[in-house]
């Protein structure tokens, strides 16, 4: 199988339970809530998202014919004095688009503990080792377990009681909608850890720090 891919870097994890962590993180082409296009964005399941996964040129993307080419490329970016604390971030767009079994074992090989962020309307295959769960209201949420549950807040339709019920998931945060409103959903999220403390405030502390 080939991969394609948006753009491939080092940086911290930003936001949820393993924000400030090292990783190298790659974001895949392509999401099946949305094109990408702007013209697209009011028919879209998902509106809200501030990712440009379109095409394959951004840093190191491209495309790659095998899962041990991309993994060799995803490993080239970590230091290499460092074997220990390995991470790679694979996210999107919608990374279970293309994120398969070959690439799960290539990047093991590599010595990495694996992470993906996914919508949840695909199951993941086996063997990723932290994944991240981040529902979008109006679509068909299938992978319903992981260790993070993430819910941009507020989401019209979606349903924090059912929300909280479902599971197993380790995590359970609350991330404030970044759009024209954000100081309210940061203050209405604040709010509603503060009543459920079932639930976790999670900011996207790479925009708030200016790191990519």
């Amino acid at each position: 199988m080939s991969y394609s891919v948006k753009e491939i870097f080092y940086t911290l994890q930003g936001e949820g339970a393993q924000a400030g962590q090292p990783a190298v993180f790659c974001r895949f082409a392509g999401c099946n809530l949305w094109t990408g296009r702007p013209q697209d964005r009011a028919s879209a399941l998902c509106r809200f998202c501030d990712t440009d996964f379109v095409g394959t040129d951004g840093t190191l993307g491209g495309k790659f014919d095998s899962a041990h080419a991309l993994a060799a490329q995803i490993a080239a970016l970590w230091p290499a004095h460092d074997s220990t604390h390995r991470l790679v971030v694979l996210t999107g767009g919608e990374p279970l688009l293309q994120v398969d079994t070959a690439l799960i074992a290539a990047l093991h090989a590599q010595q990495f503990r694996i992470a993906v962020e996914t919508n949840g309307t695909m199951l993941a295959p086996p063997g990723i080792d932290w994944l991240c769960v981040s529902p979008k209201a109006g679509t068909d949420w299938v992978q319903r377990q992981g260790q993070e549950l993430k819910v941009v807040w507020p989401q019209a339709g979606l349903d924090l009681d059912a929300l909280e019920a479902s599971g197993p998931f380790a995590h359970r945060f609350l991330q404030p909608l970044d759009d024209a409103a954000q100081a309210e959903h940061i203050a209405l999220c604040i709010a509603t850890c503060l009543e459920r403390p079932a639930w976790r405030l999670s900011l996207q502390t790479h925009k708030l720090t200016g790191i990519r």
